[in-house]
């Protein structure tokens, strides 16, 4: 995938009116909104303004002097706040009522699923995620590493990636399925068996540009069955070690008590669903300081697509999901924001939070987990994910008061990244 072919798919999408900007950026930007969410505290602190200079945060605090030449936008009534992360997104999927998640594998082409991931990118930097962890392309290859790259370069806009590539799953237990037995079929992630199988499976995804490894401790071995555990708990220790050695970090999908129990043991780092969490695997998640990425907002959006209504009682699916998540929320589980965007639209990253607020999470610390903990649990809090001197200005300006109303962070007055304002 090159760079050039990225371009003009993103000169097709988006346009020369919303290109990124260039030299007339102004060299020093203060922000002047009703209050500051810093990201750290859980406080919005009324008065407060925020000096950019460059790319990075130069001063934050009440009555700020503007230097000469500063371009001064005042943000009346907003929050300003960090710039969002999405935790567990998926850049190259879109919503499953569009297209069932084996088509898009099986007969969506690469340049299709490419150029619908560079707009589904500036959905989401529009919504005010200015980072995202992108947890595999799901038969799309290594296609998000030049995506990533793409933004970073300022090619085309999007938040800033750390990307899964292909993810790793056990040989048979994963999909498509139900095609001829014998018969190769394209799968959703690299197939591997056995400890030597996964370890060249790690090392060959960190060559290919994986920031993060992506493993699936649990799947259906066949459609309609319950998941089951699938990786030995020996392959995941063996692909954690290789992925640590090489200064990675692992996230593993895990539905089941069971599949929690080897990722634990194995020594990942954040464990995406957790449906079948138990307190004392929680207890022992909080004792190995292992985050949770709970994705409400994935088990939400399938259930409608099968029909539910948003009536309660809500589908057994979704009820277990919010029973695990306020099962780690009371054991003091890292909580990560993500939702697993993707199975629904980019650009509504924010449902994600509006689900954690409704069973129970308090808006500020709905808040934290989208900003300052996700920057920790992700290694990015010496640069991005607070309101704090020397970070980079990634900044999102929110119409109203998000931690009395989490609703206020869909309202999206301002978007910056690294102190240029790319949404207003």
């Amino acid at each position: 995938m090159t760079m050039r072919w990225l371009a003009l798919m993103a000169a097709i999408l988006i346009g020369p009116a919303t290109a990124l900007p260039a030299a007339e950026t102004p060299s020093a930007t203060l922000l002047k909104p009703a209050g500051v969410f810093d990201g750290v505290d859980g406080q919005v602190h009324a008065g407060w303004q925020v000096l950019v200079e460059g790319d990075k945060i130069a001063a934050v605090g009440p009555n700020l002097s503007a230097p000469i030449g500063a371009q001064v936008i005042a943000l009346p009534g907003d929050t300003q706040m960090p710039g969002m992360i999405e935790g567990h997104g998926h850049l190259f999927l879109h919503p499953y009522n569009e297209t069932p998640w084996d088509d898009q594998v099986l007969h969506e082409a690469l340049a299709l699923r490419t150029a619908r991931a560079v707009a589904s990118a500036r959905a989401t930097l529009m919504a005010g995620f200015t980072s995202e962890r992108d947890l595999g392309t799901e038969g799309a290859g290594y296609a998000d590493v030049g995506l990533r790259d793409a933004i970073a370069k300022g090619i085309v806009p999007g938040p800033r990636l750390q990307v899964a590539t292909r993810a790793i799953v056990a040989l048979g237990a994963y999909g498509p399925k139900g095609f001829e037995p014998g018969v190769e079929i394209p799968q959703g992630a690299e197939e591997v068996s056995g400890v030597d199988s996964i370890v060249a499976a790690v090392r060959r995804q960190i060559a290919a540009g994986a920031d993060w490894i992506k493993l699936y401790a649990d799947y259906r071995w066949r459609p309609g069955e319950d998941s089951r555990a699938t990786l030995s708990l020996d392959e995941m220790k063996a692909a954690v070690a290789a992925a640590h050695d090489a200064g990675r970090p692992v996230a593993v999908h895990a539905a089941t008590a069971e599949g929690m129990r080897r990722a634990i043991a194995a020594g990942v780092d954040t464990i995406e669903h957790g449906y079948g969490g138990t307190p004392e695997i929680f207890a022992a998640m909080v004792a190995k300081g292992i985050a949770l990425c709970p994705t409400l907002a994935a088990s939400d959006a399938v259930a409608r697509y099968r029909g539910w209504n948003g009536s309660e009682p809500a589908p057994a699916s979704v009820l277990l999901n919010r029973s695990s998540f306020k099962l780690a929320v009371k054991a003091g589980v890292r909580i990560c924001m993500g939702g697993d965007v993707g199975v629904f639209a980019h650009g509504q990253n924010a449902r994600e939070m509006e689900l954690m607020a409704a069973v129970g999470m308090a808006p500020a610390q709905v808040l934290i987990a989208a900003t300052g903990a996700n920057a920790r649990w992700f290694r990015l809090d010496k640069r991005l994910g607070a309101v704090k001197i020397g970070l980079l200005a990634d900044l999102v300006a929110v119409s109203g008061d998000p931690t009395a109303d989490i609703a206020a962070v869909r309202r999206v007055a301002l978007v910056m990244k690294g102190g240029m304002v790319v949404g207003r």
